[in-house]
Order: structure tokens, then C-alpha cells, then sequence
């Protein structure tokens, strides 16, 4: 019985390291490991007949099997350690990378141009000696028309120009509207509500008009608001506070002209033109040939302003300006569309990489 065995025994590892050198891939060879040499794989089947042996026979069976297990193991190993070399060299060759190839460069993006000019614009006002304030988009119609001397009967007040919030009923009840602000000027009331005079500061951000949108309007754009209170504060100051700003945003060559205007909470109020940077001041169809474009309103803070912020001092005054912050863009770029801001068109786009 030991003879049949042995001879069994010597087939199955011909057999097996047969099927060994024919395995093509680690993977293949690990499924020969468990059938052959695994708990319950060919091998282990045979010690399992070690019962049926006498006790004569059961150390020449052990010496027998274990020679065949570890010639099937051996060539395992072998098998493994050349599949293996074979695989890496394989996935070199397919990883291979020529270094003599030239690099590819990686696309570049930019700062959109609407940041880029609130960055520049007020990083200019903070030369010139203003602090940043912020508020909130969402507003009440306190801060952003009562406060700031706009009365009830004023048009911007109307739901076909501001973007009403539902209010809840406690709140829409006392009159107070929550709304999507419709400029930055809400700022200055909260601002002057919890600090006092002197008070020098522009307030950057988003706004909202119920406007129909076409080439020059928006239902969002950007605002800076800008304001300086403090004793005997003069227009002249404001008028030069302007020019600076215009020179150093647009360059030397330019120029500015105040003409009157009306706003609710200043007094008195100025139309503020800027040379226009398409001809030169020489007129074409962008000033439609006046040679000036009008870029931003300001004038003298109104007493009904100074009276709702609590300010009581006769000698404190100020002057506020807002400009929006893609018309001073438009005119700097030369952009004839305010839609290209948010279209988020790349051919528009990557002209300000």
C-alpha cells in the first residue's frame, strides 16, 4: 500500500508542477497554492490516509509526502518570483515615460474680473487713509430706506425695484420689511449706530435690484459705498478724495467733473463724471460725445442721516459716495456688455488671466 502511494503521490507533483510552469499570472498561481497545498487541498488529503497505515509505515509516508509537498512548494516559489519580475516589467514598460519629451504646461486660472477690480478699488481707498466695514445682504427697510432719509414714497421703496423677503408675521406686521438690500449704503446707519465720530470708511459688497436685465443692467452687481464723518468735514475734501481715487484707478490723464444731483441722504448731492477712457474726452458713442461717463453719485451726508444715526454735534458733518464696482471695471476694460461678469463665459474670461 505504501508503493501505490508513493507512486500517487509522484504523479500529483508532476502534475502539479506541471500546472505550475503553465500558470500566467500571480493570481492564476495563487488558485494552484490552495488547491494543491492548502488545508484542504490535494495534499492534505493524502496525510489523511496516514490512519489507514501501520505504525511501521507512517515515518516512511511522512518522509515521502512532505518531499513531494515541498517540491510543489519549491516551484511556487520559483514560479512566483518570475511571474512577479515578468508583471513589473510589463507595467514599466507600459508606465514608461520619455523625459525627452517637452513638458505640458498646466492651465492657468485667474481671479475673476469683477474681484479683481473690488480688490484694486479698495485697495486704493484704503491708501488713501479708509478702513473696511461690512454688512448684511439681507436687510430691513429700516437701515436700508428709513435711516438713510428715504421716504415712504420714494419709487426704489417699490416692490418693482426691490426683491422683498417673506417676512414673518410678527415682523411684516410692525412695517419693517426684510429685503435683499439695494445698495451698500445701509452700512453707513449701522455703522454711525454703534460708533462715533470720526468715522472714515468704505463698505464693499454684493446688491440687489428687481431690474430687467440687459447690457448695463443687472439683478446683482457690486457696490463700494464710502464715508467720512467727523468736525467741519468740507465738499472740497470730497472732491478731492474723488480725484485721487479716478487719477490712481484710470491714470494720470484722468479727469472728473461734479454735476448736481439728487440722492435722499445727501445734501447737497453731485453726479460724478469721469473722463471717458474709450476716446480720451474727445466724444464717441460710449459718452455719446460729450467725452465724460458717469461713474459713481456722492455729496454731503443729509441732517436727517446724522439725526437717525443719534448724532447730535452741529459741527459734525460728512460726505458719502457709492460708486458700482462693474461700471468702473467696464470703462477701465472696455467691456460693452455688464452680462459678461456673470455669464461665466471662458473665451470672456481667460482675457484676464
Amino acid at each position: 500500500m505504501l508503493e501505490q502511494i508513493a507512486n500517487e503521490l509522484e504523479n500529483l507533483k508532476k502534475e502539479a508542477t506541471s500546472a505550475i510552469e503553465a500558470a500566467g499570472s500571480t493570481a492564476e498561481l495563487a488558485e494552484l497554492d490552495i488547491k494543491y497545498l492548502g488545508r484542504k487541498g490535494s495534499f492534505a488529503a493524502y496525510m489523511s490516509r496516514m490512519k489507514d497505515l501501520s505504525n511501521e509505515e507512517r515515518p516512511s509516508f511522512g518522509k515521502i509526502v512532505n518531499e513531494a509537498k515541498t517540491a510543489v512548494s519549491t516551484a511556487l516559489s520559483d514560479r512566483r518570483i518570475a511571474l512577479l519580475v515578468a508583471e513589473d516589467t510589463a507595467k514599466l514598460k507600459k508606465d514608461r515615460i520619455d523625459v525627452t519629451l517637452p513638458g505640458r504646461f498646466a492651465s492657468v486660472g485667474s481671479i475673476h474680473p469683477t474681484s479683481a477690480a473690488l480688490k484694486e478699488i479698495s485697495d486704493i481707498f484704503l491708501r488713501l487713509g479708509f478702513t473696511i466695514e461690512e454688512g448684511p445682504d439681507v436687510e430691513d427697510e429700516w437701515h436700508n430706506f428709513d435711516a438713510l432719509n428715504i421716504p415712504d414714497t420714494h419709487p426704489a421703496r417699490d416692490v418693482q425695484d426691490t426683491f422683498f423677503v417673506k417676512s414673518p408675521k410678527e415682523v411684516a406686521e410692525s412695517g419693517n420689511k426684510i429685503l435683499m438690500r439695494t445698495h451698500t449704503s445701509p452700512v453707513q446707519a449701522r455703522t454711525m449706530e454703534k460708533q462715533q465720530p470720526p468715522i472714515r470708511f468704505i463698505a464693499p459688497g454684493r446688491v440687489y435690484r428687481n431690474e430687467r436685465i440687459d447690457a448695463s443692467h443687472y439683478t446683482i452687481f457690486h457696490q463700494i459705498e464710502g464715508l467720512y464723518v467727523d468736525k467741519n468735514v468740507t465738499f472740497a475734501q470730497l472732491k478731492g478724495t474723488l480725484m485721487n481715487f479716478a487719477k490712481i484707478y484710470y491714470g494720470p490723464q484722468a479727469s472728473i467733473r461734479l454735476r448736481p444731483g439728487f440722492f435722499p441722504f445727501t445734501e447737497p448731492s453731485a453726479e460724478v463724471d469721469i473722463t471717458c477712457t474709450v476716446c480720451g474726452g474727445k466724444g464717441c458713442s460710449v459718452c455719446k460725445g460729450t467725452g465724460w461717463v458717469e461713474v459713481l453719485g456722492a455729496g454731503m451726508v443729509h441732517p436727517n442721516v446724522f439725526k437717525a444715526a443719534g448724532y447730535t454735534d452741529p459741527d459734525i458733518t460728512g460726505y458719502a459716495f457709492g460708486l458700482g464696482v462693474e461700471r468702473l471695471a467696464i470703462l477701465k476694460y472696455r467691456i460693452d456688455d455688464i452680462r459678461l461678469f456673470y455669464d461665466n463665459d471662458i473665451r470672456f474670461l481667460e482675457q484676464f488671466i
